[in-house]
């Protein structure tokens, strides 16, 4: 009697086993985990400025140049910088997905839109959008902002 080797058989065996020990080795950490290009700061700074007619900022770090805030969030900028002399030249935002010390304003997520995400500012009827350029500082949008806006040193 000869036996028939069923090679389909050891194939589908093979490449099981080949999946459960990829699948082992990267839990067991093996394989380097692909480095974020998101920043690992819990606070971050950007500096708006004025730029035809809106509130803009650049980032080089992100690859953002002249990004414009729309859509609600420019008349939130000049709210916030009032009481700061030369603000159209620019001025020091820190913003955080978690209060810290001294921080002004709070905005709250409401829903997605077209990429980009609206937010409240707390404590107010005011409306904003905050572009996808977002994500470039977080994987996903978080539910609350923490703004300050202070003179640029």
């Amino acid at each position: 009697m000869t036996q028939h080797i069923n090679y389909w058989h050891i194939a589908i065996i093979l490449v099981v086993a080949l999946m459960a020990a990829l699948v082992v080795a990267w839990f067991g950490g093996l394989f380097p985990q692909r480095r974020s290009l998101l920043p690992t700061n819990a606070i971050m700074v950007i500096v708006p400025y004025r730029y035809a007619g809106t509130w803009v900022f650049d980032d080089s770090r992100a690859g953002l140049v002249r990004e414009p805030f729309v859509a609600g969030v420019p008349e939130m900028i000049d709210d916030m910088v009032a009481g700061i002399p030369g603000a159209t030249n620019g001025f020091r935002l820190t913003f955080s997905a978690r209060a810290f010390p001294g921080y002004q304003k709070k905005l709250v997520w409401l829903r997605g839109d077209t990429g980009g995400n609206y937010y409240r500012l707390e404590g107010t009827q005011k409306e904003g959008w905050l572009c996808p350029a977002m994500f470039h500082y977080y994987q996903t949008a978080p539910k609350e902002l923490y703004v300050k806006a202070e003179p640029k040193t």
